[in-house]
């Protein structure tokens, strides 16, 4: 599966807070396009679908008592108001998605050709949501608020089995979350259970916005996930809703997350100059205990009668390191004189690369 497509992904929910004004989720779509772009991220910019008139029982509509009944009736919007807001979120240069909550609305992701789509963590247990989901054959993330292991096994499975990139995002749904409630060691829990997927964070927590990426991204997350907002219209913000400078100093933290981090984690790292110039200053030096002829053969079982370590090493010295059985003097060194490269019969006289890294180093 090619999973390219999550690999430091930023999903900006924008969900239900255009209220059912195409203008106000517009203004949305703009003021964050330009701290995304700002900030140098791949970002998504998410709405929320549901087919409104089948969604909810004819029974229940116009309910004002039920909360999830009166925000979804209120924040309504038409086909074409959809198809608007996605062509705003391409021409600021993100990717349009969505959160599809019915069949119907992932007629409609297919319909406006986004190239991912969201399953709630309230959705992870809905078959026939799932099964059309995967009918697309469109890249998928997962949230995993309140599930179960078995629940996010089989969704894996599942997806893993039709060849559908799948990313799976810790989630806690609790909303705001509280800092102790955010459990991000599940992020080291599904990559160790889930290596061949990309494993994210949707995050709802509100005292900061800088802590939770940097232990996110160490610990490997690598799409993440939070709700946006604008404080205007006289509107309540949410407290689990970032507002535009909020998400800048979240992406700013991302950058600050690699640059601490470094390059892989999967290979050795190649030490800077540097920092192998500062250790050079520490390594001991070879230095004659007593007069030595040439032709001396060095082994170490008389190294210490003969040689002493000590700092400062010198340009062309030989150091702790570079000493073995069988190095023979090429001319006599005199006691408390260096033994250096150009004194011995080795490996490292005959190598010019050697030869100048050991010139380089030391005083």
């Amino acid at each position: 599966m090619n999973n390219a497509i999550f690999e430091n992904l930023f999903i900006l929910e924008l969900a239900n807070n255009h209220w059912g004004r195409l203008e106000r989720g517009l203004r949305i779509v703009n003021d964050f396009a330009q701290v995304v772009r700002f900030n140098n991220v791949r970002a998504a910019i998410k709405l929320q679908f549901r087919d409104v008139d089948h969604f909810i029982h004819k029974d229940f509509r116009g309910r004002d008592d039920i909360r999830y009944i009166k925000k979804t009736q209120d924040t309504r919007l038409t086909k074409a108001e959809y198809r608007t807001l996605v062509r705003a979120i391409k021409e600021r240069n993100c990717i349009p998605m969505a959160t599809a909550f019915d069949e119907a609305s992932v007629d409609l992701c297919d319909e406006l050709d986004l190239p991912i789509i969201k399953i709630a963590s309230s959705d992870i247990n809905d078959w026939f949501l799932i099964e059309r989901i995967a009918e697309t054959r469109k890249p998928v993330i997962v949230s995993t608020g309140g599930s179960s292991q078995k629940d996010v096994d089989d969704m894996v499975k599942f997806f893993a089995n039709r060849n559908i990139p799948l990313a799976v995002n810790h989630c806690v749904s609790i909303y705001p979350s509280e800092d102790d409630e955010l459990e991000l060691n599940q992020i080291d829990f599904l990559r160790q259970r889930y290596p061949e997927n990309v494993i994210g964070l949707s995050t709802h927590e509100y005292h900061d916005w800088t802590s939770s990426m940097l232990i996110s991204y160490a610990k490997g997350a690598r799409t993440w996930e939070r709700h946006i907002d604008i404080a205007e219209d006289g509107i309540p913000v949410s407290p689990y809703c970032s507002l535009p400078h909020q998400i800048d100093e979240w992406f700013k933290a991302f950058h600050k997350a690699i640059e601490m981090c470094g390059g892989t984690g999967t290979t050795k790292r190649v030490p800077k100059k540097k920092e192998t110039e500062y250790l050079d200053g520490l390594v001991r030096g070879i230095y004659a205990r007593r007069d030595l002829p040439a032709g001396y053969e060095f082994h170490v079982q008389n190294s210490e009668e003969d040689f002493y370590l000590a700092i400062p090493l010198q340009k062309g010295q030989l150091s702790c390191r570079e000493t073995m059985n069988g190095l023979k003097l090429t001319q006599g060194v005199s006691k408390d004189s260096p033994l250096t490269i150009d004194d011995v019969d080795s490996p490292y006289a005959q190598s010019e690369s050697l030869r100048k890294l050991i010139f380089s180093r030391g005083l």
